[in-house]
């Protein structure tokens, strides 16, 4: 099981670092295709994308994050459920 960290900021919500960080990776997966952990966060990445509710997420975490404290997302998959925990 392969557990994905993102940071998410006030500049940057945890749906951009999903994205950027599921763009990085699909570039990265290009030059290792073989990459069995780049591939299981790939999809890890994808599913969340796809299923969760971002603004949802944005309003949860944007109050923390304007408190000063820091938001942490885990998101990890088992099978083809997406699974994901906020942190502060």
């Amino acid at each position: 099981m392969k557990v994905v960290t993102l940071n998410p900021t006030l500049e940057a919500c945890v749906e951009t670092q999903a994205k950027r960080l599921f763009n990085q990776t699909a570039s990265q997966l290009l030059k290792s295709p073989e990459n069995l952990t780049l591939q299981e966060q790939l999809e890890t990445l994808r599913l969340f994308l796809e299923r969760v509710d971002f603004r949802k997420l944005r309003a949860e975490s944007e109050m923390i994050l304007l408190e000063g404290k820091k938001v942490v997302f885990t998101v990890w998959r088992e099978g083809n459920q997406v699974n994901w925990k906020m942190h502060t």
